[in-house]
């Protein structure tokens, strides 16, 4: 299939399930024909509470060889995921960070009409996953982007109950990534590979 959609996912995770996710929608994209780029956002937490958290220092640890986002890595893109944990029902300070750095490209029009969508994971239920993905949507309208949420628009998003992106619950940290949330990952990697491919042949 031809490679005529590029996808960037960019994300954090401290210990690995949004990490999870990333991947799942990475690899769907890729499946569906589009050119993947997977980029994580820098830690700013001091060195010794990564360390001071076995979880947390591990999933950094196994990690550390995967590219940082960079500004071009959103230019260079047809469609944009982005991902965080939720702080308190907001995006996390490490991806925010990495999205202040995009004045730049803002200014010049390099952040409009592209697709952007939003996923994440929380400590329980309703534990601020909708409020997170909302508050990351805020930027993408300032971008003029084109938001393109997963919505109820298959059954497996019935499942997740979440219109927004995808969205796990990892109940303090003990419950992995599973089929529910994996199967409401390919389903919102498909739709925006499908938005953003017909987008491309659009005049906007």
């Amino acid at each position: 299939m031809d490679t005529d959609v590029k996808v960037t996912v960019v994300y954090y995770s401290a210990t690995g399930h949004v990490a999870d996710i990333a991947r799942e929608i990475a690899d769907t994209a890729e499946k569906a024909g589009a050119e993947v780029r997977l980029r994580r956002v820098a830690e700013l937490a001091p060195r010794e509470t990564v360390e001071s958290q076995p979880a947390w220092a591990a999933h950094a640890a196994a990690t550390a060889d995967l590219p940082l986002a960079t500004v071009e890595d959103v230019v260079w893109a047809d469609a944009v995921l982005m991902g965080s944990p939720t702080r308190f029902g907001n995006v996390a300070a490490q991806l925010k960070q990495f999205l202040d750095t995009l004045g730049g490209a803002w200014r010049k029009g390099e952040l409009a009409d592209k697709v952007y969508s939003g996923f994440t994971s929380t400590g329980s239920p309703h534990g601020g996953n909708e409020s997170t993905l909302l508050a990351l949507m805020h930027s993408f309208h300032h971008f003029g982007g084109i938001v393109v949420a997963p919505g109820f628009t298959h059954p497996d998003k019935f499942v997740d109950g979440n219109p927004y992106g995808t969205a796990h619950h990892d109940a303090g940290g003990t419950l992995p990534v599973g089929d529910i949330t994996r199967n409401a990952a390919r389903v919102q990697a498909d739709r925006v590979v499908r938005v953003a491919r017909a987008l491309s042949t659009a005049t906007l």
